[in-house]
């Protein structure tokens, strides 16, 4: 049985984490450590879980006080650390855990990027430059077979798994214009975050949905480097959040132009060959486009396309859960890769409807 601790737990996607592994058959959950949680028992803290899981009666710690004298116990009899914590916030814990040689899983931008000018530019001073080199960037689908290997795995972000993930087959195949390439995402208030923001507000969002981040938001370079490992070269790419009046889901529309190669191309086949075995991603017959509400509360990822003749352009549209597949889900599917797990435990949960 691998033990596990959550550092960040009271948050939507610690909280996610929760449901998740306690459900898993290979591990159990050690230690809980949430902010501003003050010692509380863990149906206080999480009202909703507290009366149903085993967990009833575990004192949380708190993650605002000294790590290393709070947490070293949750550390010490613990196998790997989950963190879900905001950026600029896991540097110390990651640094702390791999003195004890426990495996780390951030759930965080903080070390997403092996180009650390790239994270500064985006996010500010980096901490611990030394360690970007020698993480592994959790996105299953690209970079399975590095994971096991590895004792500090970056978990993708949300729009980026998204991104990413509707136009990977295109871009490895050779069948775009890779200066074409134009993404719009529309996602769950939830994305946000549970700290208090006036603009994530219940008389802000509702009725409403609004453009944010436009040409600025801290997502674009990630999808950038994902796309450009895949393609050989650096590219550069338009991507554009929208924030939308429901609880999660992510709903990603990309577009591209279609190259001499991929006008001739079966896309159909190459979006099947390249997911062909993948136990989370869905491709949909072309001209079927996926919803949101087909993949929440799962780690599933649904892909349509189509082929504008007009325009010579392909628009492809992928959904994912933020919080599962875009969060906590991908994280629990990095650790049984990482221990050798089935990849599918604790993960193939079905959706909930309506």
């Amino acid at each position: 049985m691998t033990d596990v601790t959550i550092i960040g737990a009271s948050g939507y996607a610690g909280a996610e984490l929760i449901r998740i592994l306690a459900n898993h058959k290979e591990c159990k959950i050690r230690h809980l450590v949430a902010k501003g949680s003050k010692n509380r028992c863990f149906e206080e803290v999480f009202p909703s879980l507290g009366y149903l899981t085993e967990l009833r009666g575990m004192v949380v710690g708190d993650v605002d006080e000294d790590f290393s004298l709070k947490t070293d116990p949750a550390v010490n009899d613990t196998d790997v650390v989950f963190l879900a914590l905001p950026h600029g916030a896991s540097v110390p814990f990651v640094k702390a855990c791999l003195e004890k040689n426990k495996n780390v899983i951030d759930l965080g931008a903080d070390f997403r990027f092996h180009d650390v000018a790239t994270y500064e530019r985006w996010y500010g001073h980096h901490e611990a430059p030394e360690l970007c080199s020698d993480t592994v960037y959790g996105l299953v689908e690209m970079h399975r077979d590095l994971i096991p290997d590895h004792g500090l795995i970056a978990n993708p972000g949300c729009y980026v798994t998204g991104a990413t993930l509707a136009m990977l087959p295109l871009v490895e195949a050779g069948c775009v214009d890779l200066d074409s390439l134009i993404f719009d995402s529309k996602s769950g208030i939830s994305g946000a975050g549970r700290g208090l923001k006036e603009g994530s507000l219940y008389g802000e969002c509702s009725e409403s949905i609004k453009a944010y981040g436009v040409a600025s938001h801290r997502h674009t370079p990630e999808i950038e480097q994902n796309l450009s490992e895949a393609a050989g070269r650096p590219l550069t790419i338009s991507f554009t959040p929208h924030l939308t009046p429901m609880n999660r889901g992510i709903l990603t529309t990309a577009y591209a132009k279609l190259n001499e190669k991929g006008k001739k191309a079966d896309l159909e086949a190459i979006f099947r060959n390249r997911y062909e075995g993948e136990p989370f991603i869905r491709v949909l017959p072309r001209g079927k486009m996926p919803e949101t509400k087909w993949i929440q509360g799962t780690n599933y990822v649904i892909i349509g396309f189509t082929v504008d003749p007009r325009t010579e352009r392909v628009i492809v549209c992928s959904v994912l859960d933020n919080l599962v597949k875009g969060a906590a889900g991908q994280a629990v599917q990095n650790m049984n890769v990482m221990y050798g797990f089935d990849e599918r435990e604790g993960l193939t949960m079905l959706p909930i409807f309506p």
